[in-house]
């Protein structure tokens, strides 16, 4: 049988192409391509370890020492001086790095219909903080999954699948450590509206096993600013706890009395154990923080 001309291969490729192109898209999590953009905004330079090693970036330049081979010698720079140079290196050993992102009901609260739920901020900065990562080369995991830290493209394609599920039952969540490996680096993203006994013991297993990181609390403007006054119902988000009052207003002095003194334990918490700390609104810019968690995560080392 006489195979069709070239033409007409063409014009048929041409369709299934687009269909099989327009699959592989529409099975990409919108998450993740939300993640890519926002990590494509924030401009970061080199990601050295600045420890001499394997590696392929160039560290410094060193006199030859005893015990070095000649084979190490950087003639082009040692031409130029008495003294024989080695070209050192930065060590490139991929680091672990795991991140827990509260999944509770607290976190699917919005003070308004058309801000971003603290979930929906956590899951973003988690992921777009892991492509950064991926991209410098280290291992990033979910503590929530209890899978190992991986590298690479893959690993952000199963981490947006694992952060696009459904909230848990439970109204407030608990920093999880299982299976963190030692001396690596963690980010712990929460609302830390639960109970404080929790972060607590997760902090100090983290310390125990060498492990330093940052605490990233999210908060909805309106849980700052407690905008509430005359009748009232405060609800959990599971429905678990409920308070009526009919002067919401006079609440309002202990409320963000209590909300500071949780912001300052936390933050204890965090600088006693090596940790840092940091509060964030969802009505600010998502690539400020985006910033500090990657910076905190390079002073943790």
């Amino acid at each position: 049988m006489s195979q069709p001309p070239a033409s007409a291969q063409s014009a048929q490729a041409g369709p299934q192409l687009r269909t099989r192109a327009e699959g592989l898209a529409a099975a990409l999590p919108p998450l993740l391509a939300q993640a890519e953009h926002l990590a494509s905004t924030v401009l970061l330079g080199s990601h050295g370890r600045r420890r001499s090693g394997m590696g392929d970036e160039f560290w410094q330049y060193r006199p030859l020492s005893q015990g070095d081979e000649a084979r190490e010698i950087d003639w082009r720079r040692s031409a130029r001086s008495d003294v024989h140079f080695i070209r050192q290196k930065e060590w490139q050993a991929a680091q672990s790095v795991v991140i827990w992102v509260d999944g509770s009901r607290s976190m699917g609260f919005s003070g308004d219909r058309n801000r971003a739920a603290k979930s929906d901020r956590a899951r973003l900065l988690a992921l777009a903080l892991s492509v950064l990562l991926v991209r410098a080369g280290e291992r990033v995991g979910l503590a929530n999954t209890g899978a190992p830290p991986r590298g690479g493209q893959l690993q952000l394609v199963r981490l947006a699948e694992a952060l696009t599920g459904e909230l848990s039952a439970d109204d407030y969540g608990t920093p999880e450590t299982p299976g963190l490996p030692a001396h690596a680096r963690a980010v712990f993203l929460s609302d830390f509206m639960g109970d404080i006994a929790g972060v607590e013991a997760a902090l100090a297993k983290a310390a125990d096993r060498g492990v330093r990181g940052a605490l990233f609390q999210i908060l909805d403007p309106v849980e700052e600013t407690f905008p509430f006054d005359g009748r009232t119902i405060f609800e959990s988000m599971g429905g678990t706890l409920s308070h009526e009052t009919l002067k919401a207003g006079e609440l309002k002095e202990r409320y963000l009395q209590r909300l500071a003194e949780r912001k300052d334990r936390l933050e204890h918490l965090a600088r006693v154990t090596g940790w840092l700390y940091d509060c964030h609104h969802t009505g600010d810019s998502a690539q400020s923080a985006l910033l500090w968690l990657y910076a905190a995560l390079e002073r943790s080392r």
